[in-house]
């Protein structure tokens, strides 16, 4: 399956490195590069294909590609390129696939790309099924039932799954998982955490009893909880 992708790097030399990177990569095609987000803003818009990855360097001037994550809630998934390593806690809080600290290896860069490969196999494999995902845990791909999961927390560039009977540690972003699940089935209550809405047993403050788990919402997120679980799924119930 190939994968089109775009990058973004206000810095000549390091346009050409990502360049010569991905034309080693096989499963890559790069459909398009740009010196800053403004331009690249236009660039995914005029496409006529279909972006599946984005290279995405942070201090650029205009825009940062941090400022550019949170401009849009429609990006393709990024993984940062970038020679600050203090952004590297921010970038995973916004779901980036990976952050590749400048100057990286090949071999390092080989390795994000397998996980935004993962990532995207998982989404397309997702889109043929209507009950179940699939992860790829302990050397396997495993599927999963949604009705078996209780929640799903991230840190950093892992989830961990709580089924009602075990827990599987996954190499996946937050978002490299949620985007696979379908809503409002599964809901996100915090910026680490999502839950399976069929599971809520009563929600008191801004604890969600799962039965055989407590998951704290955050504060800016209550109202749009309240709104979609209470009034939509308890009320009616």
């Amino acid at each position: 399956m190939i994968m089109n992708c775009i990058l973004i790097d206000d810095e000549p030399v390091a346009r050409k490195l990502l360049e010569e990177y991905i034309s080693d990569i096989p499963f890559l095609h790069l459909a398009g590069k740009a010196e800053n987000p403004l331009k690249a803003t236009a660039l995914l818009s005029g496409s006529e294909q279909r972006i599946d990855l984005m290279f995405l360097d942070i201090n650029m001037p205009k825009m940062s590609g941090i400022e550019f994550l949170r401009s849009s809630n429609h990006l393709p998934p990024v993984i940062m390129t970038t020679a600050y390593s203090e952004y590297a806690l921010e970038g995973f809080e916004l779901d980036v696939i990976d952050y590749l600290l400048k100057p990286f290896s090949f071999e390092r860069f080989v390795k994000a790309c397998n996980k935004a490969r993962e990532y995207h196999e998982l989404q397309n494999r997702s889109g043929e099924t209507a009950d179940h995902f699939f992860v790829k845990f302990d050397g396997r791909i495993e599927k999963i039932l949604y009705d078996e999961v209780l929640f799903i927390e991230g840190t950093m560039n892992y989830v961990t799954i709580h089924t009602e009977t075990k827990k599987l540690v996954v190499y996946l972003t937050l978002k490299g998982i949620t985007d696979q699940l379908p809503s409002p089935l599964f809901l996100k209550v915090h910026k680490s955490a999502v839950i399976n809405t069929t599971k809520i047993r009563s929600i008191e403050g801004n604890e969600i009893n799962l039965g055989k788990a407590k998951v704290l919402m955050s504060q800016g997120s209550q109202e749009t909880v309240m709104k979609l679980i209470v009034n939509e799924r308890i009320i009616k119930r």
